[in-house]
């Protein structure tokens, strides 16, 4: 599953008032994994930057005096995202400036839609949170990760943090590395059962409290809210 999680940066609020993309950032997930493949561009929008934009992302006309123009990243673009599921956080307002880009250049242009899969975890967040605030910086503190970095607006760091949000909010770690003290892989692939060594000292065991079996049950109906299918604890559990 290829899923491509994406933020733009723009001149203002509408882009039926004119306005413009200026940045573009993307990170790409394989089967939930983050990879190296990532989209990254400032464009010259051939207009002023609102002063409100600029406070929010920090971008000024003047650093984006040298940059490219959206038609001449529109091709590789839309060619790194086709076939890809998006993940946009208010996927509305980016989409919206996207299809207005690609109408600029081709009166024709279907939508985005018609490319890609587009998943909007605003509506997401809404869902499994309903009455609380759902920003990202609040998805931040609420899944905790790491956004000090964030003193201003960017696409690709909004993008990478919306990554590590989505992936907290729709299950979590995805490969948890059990069983490498007692199996070796070889060559070819195969993996080989070694003994468990008896010189460990004994685990101690620690039971959950009621705070955390409650944490523990709030994240198995999130997970289930987001994916619409019984996680296996809870199979388990009802057992």
């Amino acid at each position: 599953m290829r899923q491509i999680v994406l933020d733009t940066e723009t001149t203002g609020l509408d882009p039926r008032e004119g306005h413009r993309i200026i940045e573009i950032g993307c990170v790409e997930l394989i089967n939930r994994k983050l990879t190296d493949n990532r989209f990254h561009v400032y464009l010259n929008p051939d207009r002023e930057i609102d002063q409100g934009a600029i406070e929010v992302h920090g971008i000024t006309n003047q650093f984006l005096e040298d940059k490219p123009h959206y038609q001449d990243v529109a091709d590789d673009f839309l060619n790194y995202l086709k076939g890809a599921e998006l993940v946009i956080h208010n996927a509305p307002f980016d989409v919206g400036f996207m299809n207005a880009e690609y109408q600029r250049l081709d009166k024709a242009w279907s939508g985005l839609d018609q490319h890609c899969k587009i998943l909007d975890s605003l509506q997401l967040a809404r869902k499994m949170h309903p009455g609380q605030k759902n920003n990202l910086d609040a998805l931040c503190k609420r899944y905790f990760v790491d956004n000090s970095r964030r003193d201003l607006h960017g696409a690709l760091l909004d993008a990478e943090i919306l990554a590590d949000v989505y992936l907290a909010m729709t299950g979590g770690q995805t490969q948890l590395g059990l069983g490498q003290e007692t199996s070796d892989q070889t060559e070819g692939g195969e993996y080989e059962v070694q003994p468990i060594r008896s010189d460990r000292p004994a685990l101690s065991i620690i039971r959950a409290n009621d705070d955390e079996l409650s944490a523990h049950q709030e994240r198995l109906d999130a997970i289930e809210a987001a994916t619409g299918e019984a996680t296996v604890w809870s199979c388990l559990l009802s057992k």
